[in-house]
């Protein structure tokens, strides 16, 4: 089980992590939540019947990590589109994010409480580190904020297919992306695994 997701009777999935392992999977969640940001309803004031009507931002944001996490909806899988087709997509890529991104960074948010959260509730066992067991609704979570921040880090390292990752096995020890690379194939065997334990 180090390591890995296994499947537990009756669904579910458990893993042992040590406490460093523990403490680099938290330190990125936590990153992932500063990253997303407070959402349009976290102000106490707020009025939460607004917050069922409030509309989200219409342009794609500035951070290349960001707009990794919440691309456009619309664009031409055949390659760069024409100018008119190009005006097209872009209006229909902002009133579908006007309506959409607020809930899609509270879900991501709320992965990312979720994976902090159930690692919070782990008592070490010193060297052995602890056992994680998650329902199959927070194994889902898990699965989510896994990806999300898979994303977030190949977006920093600037991966963009599989030759690209490929490429990261052959980084020198010396290359300063080493540990986000390190971190980034972890959890990818971590999703992997986790995937394994959700398939029927």
């Amino acid at each position: 089980m180090p390591g890995t997701f296994e499947p537990l009777p009756g669904g579910g999935a458990a893993v042992a992590l040590d406490d460093v392992e523990i403490s680099i999977i938290r330190s990125l969640a936590v990153q992932l939540l500063e990253l997303i940001g407070p959402g349009p309803g976290e102000d106490a004031s707020a009025d939460p019947l607004a917050e069922l009507f409030a509309e989200g931002p219409s342009e794609p944001p500035s951070d290349p990590v960001l707009r990794r996490l919440f691309p456009d909806a619309y664009r031409d899988p055949e390659g760069t589109p024409g100018p008119e087709a190009a005006e097209e997509e872009k209006a229909y890529s902002a009133e579908f994010r006007r309506y959409t991104e607020n809930d899609l960074r509270a879900g991501k948010r709320e992965n990312a409480l979720a994976v902090i959260r159930s690692l919070d509730t782990l008592t070490s066992a010193g060297d052995r580190g602890a056992v994680l067991e998650l329902t199959v609704g927070q194994s889902q979570q898990w699965l989510g904020a896994l990806n999300d921040l898979r994303l977030a880090i190949g977006s920093r390292l600037e991966i963009t297919d599989e030759d690209d990752s490929d490429l990261l096995y052959r980084l020198p020890d010396e290359d300063p992306r080493k540990p986000m690379v390190m971190a980034y194939l972890w959890l990818g065997g971590l999703q992997e695994t986790l995937v394994g334990t959700l398939m029927p």
